[in-house]
């Protein structure tokens, strides 16, 4: 598993280091993604590789995102 932590860090490089890290997933590893906001245009990206993930907010209103390679 990778884990990446991109809370507070302005556009778009949240999204810049959340792709350069899938490109590293090997299959059967996820990344775990913690960021400050739900990040929307992320989604739509993931969906069209085929990716699939999981969301959830967090206490403090930041969000976990567990992503899983395309199969």
């Amino acid at each position: 598993m990778i884990e990446l932590d991109v809370r507070g860090l302005p556009p778009p490089e949240p999204f810049v280091q959340i792709m350069q890290a899938l490109q590293m997933l090997e299959s059967g590893s996820c990344l775990h993604v913690l960021i400050h906001r739900e990040p929307y245009p992320l989604y739509d990206e993931l969906r069209s590789t085929g990716h699939t993930w999981q969301t959830r907010a967090q206490a403090d209103g930041s969000f976990s995102i567990r992503i899983s390679p395309a199969s």
